[in-house]
């Protein structure tokens, strides 16, 4: 973590934008349970794309920490669930 976003996060704690949670325990099931379907992978699909393409989502993967197939997963679920849209007249 960066000393901004630590910056904003004490910010945010300063001016009181966090809530407690009234039932830790049901929250933390409803949690574990929407991470088990985020990350169940039960359909396996090969692509083609260029090596540039390819070296670059490594690269950006190598900058995020991850795995390169992780970042792809990651980026094709925002997009089919409308986290990440298509730019208009570009």
């Amino acid at each position: 973590m960066n000393v901004n976003n630590e910056q904003e996060l004490i910010d945010s704690v300063e001016n009181e934008e966090w809530n407690s949670v009234s039932d830790l325990d049901s929250f933390k099931k409803r949690l574990m349970q929407a991470a088990a379907e985020t990350s169940a992978r039960d359909c396996q699909i090969n692509v083609m794309v260029s090596k540039r393409d390819a070296e670059a989502l490594k690269a950006k993967a190598l900058e995020e920490g991850v795995p390169w197939q992780t970042l792809v997963t990651s980026i094709l679920h925002k997009y089919v669930t409308g986290r990440i849209v298509e730019r208009q007249g570009c």
